[in-house]
């Protein structure tokens, strides 16, 4: 049978105020009882700690995991993916600097929604001003707000026909339903902005490719003579300030 760590603790506080009872016993002396009642409480106290303790780990070791469901990160991801694609590069800008620059933006367009979960739950539940209770639904507030400004028409209401039984409110949906819409919705924008980026180096790869046909240079990969052509028209356009501009006036 396993004994978690804070029950161990409890049954040692029990265990050493146990002893001490018999040692005043021998002695002809015996302790109070509300020496044993404290230590009861202070150990049942403490164990309520642990539980929490644990409960904080828990939350943050899935922090990157909700913040792809929450947040814009996942879109700014797939933005980004794409862009390197159709530019025809397979490790240039490398997956960490995609990943470290659209936690960046995350945090730049989240900033008020971090803030008005901060100030209106967290921060309040510190105090020890609410329970916990109102603290999770205060805290989770204002990423409802975000998220049903970005949801697609209809997504929450088709995701709720597919389980007819559950009886789901499209008006104030659960927040598993809402976030599950506000991913689907997410990625879809994605892929419609990726088709959108990759037009302009679709043409580029056309063009190259007719002309080389035309000179006879069938041997020659279209794509290795397009990039220069591809790198050069999106450094002049200067298409990374351009998306990210885009990306964010998207949000605003």
């Amino acid at each position: 049978m396993k004994i978690r760590g804070g029950h161990l603790l409890l049954l040692g506080i029990v265990w050493l105020a146990s002893v001490l009872f018999l040692a005043f016993s021998a002695s002809g002396q015996v302790p109070d009882a509300s020496l044993l009642e404290q230590a009861t409480t202070q150990g049942a106290s403490l164990d309520g700690r642990i539980i929490q303790l644990f409960l904080i780990v828990t939350v943050l070791s899935l922090a990157p995991g909700i913040a792809m469901m929450i947040t814009c990160l996942p879109f700014i991801v797939i933005v980004f993916s794409f862009l390197r694609q159709a530019i025809g590069l397979q490790q240039s800008p490398p997956n960490m600097m995609i990943m470290g620059l659209a936690m960046f933006l995350t945090f730049f367009i989240m900033e008020p929604v971090f803030s008005k979960s901060w100030e209106d739950g967290l921060s309040p539940y510190m105090d020890g001003e609410i329970t916990e209770q109102q603290a999770t639904e205060r805290t989770l507030a204002p990423f409802r707000s975000f998220m049903t400004k970005r949801v697609g028409d209809g997504a929450v209401a088709r995701l709720a026909a597919t389980m007819p039984d559950r009886n789901y409110n499209i008006e104030e949906p659960p927040f598993n339903l809402l976030v599950t819409a506000f991913m689907l919705s997410e990625i879809k924008r994605g892929f419609q902005i990726g088709f959108v980026i990759f037009l302009p180096f679709l043409i580029i790869d056309l063009i190259v490719a007719s002309v080389l046909m035309a000179m006879g240079m069938m041997m020659v990969p279209p794509s290795v003579v397009s990039l220069p052509f591809k790198l050069a028209f999106f450094v002049v356009a200067d298409g990374w300030m351009k998306i990210t501009e885009a990306l964010i006036m998207g949000y605003g």
